[in-house]
């Protein structure tokens, strides 16, 4: 089962909300679709999902257009919207027989999605009752009923409290092992756990489609992580002027700093921070820069 967005462009009066957009997904993988807030992620999913018609362009699954393919989509919105009043049995009951399952299928299939998805024993209480992540795994199972080949997440985990996310995301990986997985985030930190590729869209352009190890390699520039005491955040002055030192980059309470040579710079750094009696907190080496500061480099530059 192989997916293929082609050339796809839709507009909301003079706004481009997805631009010529194509990429293409193999069975068995998971991708996650990356960008800002307005980047046209929802748009995109909503067209993957034959909810919203492309101005342009086609969605193909398996090599036939999206619309009569529907019954190997799974899909999950941002907020899953269910009858307050039903329970999950009944949620479940209702809407697989508004997708055409038989209702003595559901009955039998019901109570193994409910245990995928972590509501075993859910099963009677009213939706009203469930936390978020609960109404999350909820809508989860609701994507499952009908085995599709394909299931489709638009921003999963954004609106979970810690432990909600964590929850969805656990469930998440276990879903991947058997299904193919395309979902929409601004979390890159989720994207970086849970995908193998990603796909960066900025104003509803393409930006990358890439893997993290080509990430990385890409963007391999041996740096350190210091984190030192608040009361020595002066130091860091010093740090710029220093002939070894190429840049420094303030992150948090730490200070990224790239040096001229990792080996060699690295002990003369610990040295002079020693000299001036900087509290070192952490002191770390790393070559690689994280999802987070690849995507703010190709978002900003892009």
């Amino acid at each position: 089962m192989k997916l293929e967005i082609n050339n796809v462009s839709k507009r909301f009066k003079d706004k481009t909300a997805v631009n010529q957009f194509s990429m293409e997904l193999e069975i068995g993988q998971c991708v996650g679709l990356i960008g800002p807030n307005g980047a046209g992620k929802s748009t995109l999913i909503k067209i993957i999902a034959d909810i919203l018609h492309s101005d342009e362009g086609e969605v193909l699954l398996d090599g036939k257009r999206i619309s009569k393919m529907k019954r190997e989509i799974g899909y999950l919105p941002q907020y899953p919207n269910f009858f307050q009043w039903m329970t999950a049995r009944e949620t479940l009951l209702f809407m697989g027989q508004l997708s055409g399952i038989s209702k003595k299928r559901l009955i039998e299939d019901i109570p193994t999605i409910l245990a995928k998805v972590g509501l075993t024993g859910e099963q009677n209480r009213k939706v009203r009752t469930f936390s978020g992540g609960m109404k999350q795994r909820l809508g989860i199972a609701q994507a499952l009923l009908h085995k599709p080949s394909l299931i489709v997440m638009d921003e999963p985990v954004s609106a979970l409290d810690p432990i909600g996310r964590r929850e969805v995301l656990n469930l998440i990986q276990e879903i991947k092992k058997e299904t193919t997985i395309l979902l929409s985030t601004h979390i890159l930190s989720d994207a970086e756990e849970i995908c193998e590729r990603f796909v960066i869209i900025k104003d509803g352009t393409k930006i990358e489609d890439t893997t993290m190890t080509e990430l990385i390699s890409r963007n391999h520039e041996p740096v350190v992580y210091v984190e030192i005491a608040p009361k020595d955040h002066s130091w860091i002055q010093l740090v710029d002027q220093l002939p070894y030192v190429k840049k420094t980059e303030m992150m948090g309470s730490k200070v990224k700093i790239t040096l001229e040579n990792i080996d060699v710079h690295k002990n003369m750094l610990i040295q002079n921070a020693l000299d001036n009696d900087v509290d070192i907190v952490r002191f770390e080496v790393s070559g690689n820069d994280t999802l987070e500061e690849i995507f703010l480099k190709l978002v900003v530059s892009a």
